[in-house]
């Protein structure tokens, strides 16, 4: 049986990455197909496979600036050539989910999520404060194109998973497709408590872009009189950085590598988590150094963070909570082992056993069961 995993893009390695890199284990010998790919970006379990990418990867620039090419993702993720390939495993939080199988081969979509800026979050990503008005005027009906694109392409999977109810919900809103939950995997067995001692900052760990809300986490830390750790680098770094340079004790860190994340986890007050978020890896690995979250009590986090257990869920966005919340859980003897023991749950092993029993059930179906 020959196999191709799809991904939109490879160029780093965050949570969907993670997720494929997993699935990949499944499929040694899998081809993996992607509109994008910089060599070295992603771990060298990925790049082991043959990776074959789109016409966009002979772009201009595009190792920085292929997300200014998204409105052509749906001609390059079309032109993919699957031919000879009996199961296509497709991991998808924008276009992936419609690539084009062959006849007879099976299609098993995990969903990260809809795409957000083309459905719920335009104003988060586009929006006049963020483009200005005349770049958002142009922009909003090509994203209203796409939706449409990908709404009426998301019959083309034979099955999806969701990486959360959240998710799931969102599926059948946008896609009018139903939908089976296998969490995403956490490395339990690399992220672990470490020796107790003192607690130096809360902690932020985010690719910066709009929707992760980081300026709420800056102010709110700044609110609360409490130091700031952010930890990641993206396009909105200098618009965080102005603001952290008027409220003392923040710090904006950049990328750090795994061994500097998983020790500011273990000296962290507590973890944020101030967007909403489709799942949130980074909640679960911190309570897998046994520290608390804290958390907007939406999304992904209010399936795994269990509210003054493992950490605070902040019923709203607005600074006084979330400065209110923060001093709480600074001020909090939490129980490590507790903390630790939700986040077990969500282990690697556990996610290749549930992803492999969702193929056997799709390669046991008819080639041409949608459900």
């Amino acid at each position: 049986m020959r196999v191709a995993l799809v991904h939109d893009w490879l160029t780093g390695m965050r949570g969907g990455e993670k997720a494929l890199e997993q699935i990949a284990a499944l499929f040694p010998g899998a081809d993996v197909f992607t509109l994008v790919h910089v060599p070295g970006s992603v771990s060298p379990a990925i790049e082991a496979h043959p990776i074959h990418t789109a016409f966009i990867q002979r772009l201009p620039f595009v190792a920085r600036a292929y997300r200014h090419y998204l409105p052509l993702f749906p001609a390059a993720i079309e032109r993919l050539d699957l031919r000879g390939f009996d199961l296509v495993v497709s991991c998808s939080h924008c276009v992936a989910k419609s690539v084009i199988v062959p006849p007879g081969a099976r299609h098993l979509c995990y969903c990260l999520t809809p795409m957000r800026y083309a459905w719920d979050q335009f104003e988060i990503y586009f929006g006049p404060q963020r483009v200005g008005a005349m770049a958002s005027a142009v922009l909003r009906p090509v994203m209203a194109r796409l939706a449409r694109w990908d709404r009426d392409t998301a019959v083309r999977p034979n099955r999806y998973l969701a990486i959360s109810q959240y998710v799931a919900r969102r599926i059948g809103q946008y896609y009018n497709r139903q939908s089976a939950i296998v969490y995403p995997p956490v490395d339990t067995e690399a992220f672990t408590p470490g020796d107790p001692g003192p607690r130096q900052a809360l902690v932020v760990v985010s690719a910066l872009v709009p929707y992760k809300r980081l300026e709420l986490a800056i102010a709110a830390a700044h609110a609360a009189h409490l130091p700031l750790d952010i930890i990641g680098d993206g396009p909105e770094r200098t618009h965080l950085e102005a603001l952290a340079a008027s409220a003392p004790g923040v710090r904006l860190l950049g990328r750090l590598d795994d061994e500097a994340v998983r020790a500011s986890y273990r000296s962290a007050m507590a973890v944020l988590l101030p967007g909403e978020e489709d799942f949130g890896l980074v909640p679960v690995e911190a309570q897998a150094c046994g520290r608390p979250v804290v958390a907007l009590g939406r999304g992904g986090a209010t399936e795994t963070v269990i509210d003054g257990v493992t950490g605070l869920l902040v019923p709203d966005d607005s600074v006084t909570s979330w400065a209110a919340a923060l001093r709480r859980a600074a001020g909090t003897a939490w129980d490590t082992a507790r903390i630790r023991g939700n986040a077990e749950r969500f282990g690697e092993a556990r996610f290749r056993a549930e992803f492999q029993a969702a193929v056997d059930e799709v390669l046991d179906a008819p080639a041409e069961r949608r459900w």
